[in-house]
């Protein structure tokens, strides 16, 4: 991305519902330059989509935790088959594949203590894949809507 596409993306990242003529004006740019450039970050897979920010609470997720998962045997096939089960689950936020002493940890938003029990007792426990996991309950989340590029190495 050069200086161009990373205004752009930075404009897209603090408001994505601004208009392309108010990011053009903002950037510097003509209105065709920034819509065809943002055509361009689409088609590139750089711009992945546009979201709306939900407050958890909205959702009836008033309690949200972290689970660390360890599954044996570790192959291609028991991570792919884990993966999808959990992404598939509505009370998972998001699934992340990991390298060391956990194998997966995993976002969960349930409606309360209760919920996110039978959540782990119900749901993960009866997997024969998983050999441990471990819950942290998550008291207050920070999301950076905004990162910065870093530069190259």
């Amino acid at each position: 991305m050069d200086e161009l596409d990373s205004a752009i993306v930075r404009e897209l990242q603090r408001d994505a519902r601004q208009s392309n003529r108010d990011i053009a004006r903002k950037v510097g740019v003509a209105p065709s330059t920034c819509l065809e450039r943002t055509r361009l970050l689409r088609e590139r897979g750089v711009i992945r989509g546009y979201h709306a920010d939900i407050a958890a609470s909205a959702l009836n997720r008033g309690v949200q935790a972290l689970v660390s998962v360890q599954v044996r045997p570790l192959s291609r096939a028991v991570i792919d088959n884990f993966k999808a089960f959990a992404a598939g689950l509505p009370e998972v936020q998001a699934v992340f594949v990991m390298a060391g002493n956990d194998d997966f940890v995993i976002h969960v938003g349930a409606q309360d203590n209760e919920h996110l029990h039978a959540f782990l007792v119900d749901r993960l426990s009866q997997r024969k894949e998983i050999v441990g996991f471990r819950t942290s309950i998550i008291f207050q989340h920070l999301a950076k809507h905004d990162p910065e590029p870093l530069p190259d190495a």
